[in-house]
């Protein structure tokens, strides 16, 4: 896929004509790294946006003794980094590159000339907004009503999709930080579902053998 069909991807670029994708693309630089490169840090001032090209990229935030949340997992086509954009602010969360990766890094000041030139784009921006504040109220609600092992089948049922067999992109620590946990009890709770056959481990590697019955934990 080239960078304009990526970028043509994601919501916030999705209703850019051929024009504005190709003035926003002329600023956009590429950015390549290992696993463990901070993009950036919760509290940065900023003035970019990215787009992942390829590998991955978890966002999250640190507790005052170091625990970290994950709040998401970015894979190919996913842009992330604009809230900045539209209310000023410092980021909100860091991001740092769990795989080798390779990035497209957008400047602010392009995509800001394409909203004020063609401001009907804003309903796109109050879409992609909807949608994140949507995601926020489905995660809250996970919070409160499902127990850490109802939460670990859900996330588990996203990061396999919809494979059967599927091989975690993150380390044990990072799948309790996703499910918001220690990582002792993500532990137990995977081990229930080995114990129960609901899945089956092999190393990093899983398989779903009764998704129907996970589906149903995580409600």
């Amino acid at each position: 896929m080239d960078d304009l069909a990526l970028l043509a991807r994601s919501e916030l670029f999705s209703a850019f004509d051929s024009e504005s994708l190709e003035r926003v693309l002329s600023a956009s630089t590429t950015i390549t790294g290992d696993r463990g490169l901070v993009l950036f840090a919760e509290g940065d001032d900023a003035d970019d946006l990215y787009v992942v090209r390829a590998g991955r990229v978890a966002v999250g935030r640190r507790s005052p003794d170091g625990r970290e949340s994950l709040v998401a997992l970015m894979e190919p086509g996913d842009l992330f980094g604009d809230m900045p954009l539209f209310d000023g602010g410092t980021r909100s969360a860091s991001a740092r590159l769990l795989e080798a990766s390779e990035l497209l890094r957008i400047p602010y000041g392009p995509v800001k000339a394409v909203i004020d030139d063609h401001p009907a784009l804003l309903w796109d921006v109050v879409t992609l907004l909807t949608g994140r504040l949507r995601a926020t109220d489905s995660a809250l609600a996970d919070a409160v009503f499902l127990d850490v092992t109802g939460r670990t089948a859900k996330r588990l049922l996203e990061l396999a999709g919809d494979a059967d067999d599927f091989q975690l992109p993150i380390t044990q620590e990072e799948l309790a930080g996703l499910v918001g946990a220690s990582r002792e009890r993500v532990n137990k709770a995977i081990a229930a579902f080995i114990r129960l056959g609901w899945i089956e481990q092999y190393d990093r590697r899983y398989r779903v053998v009764h998704r129907d019955r996970l589906a149903q934990r995580a409600r």
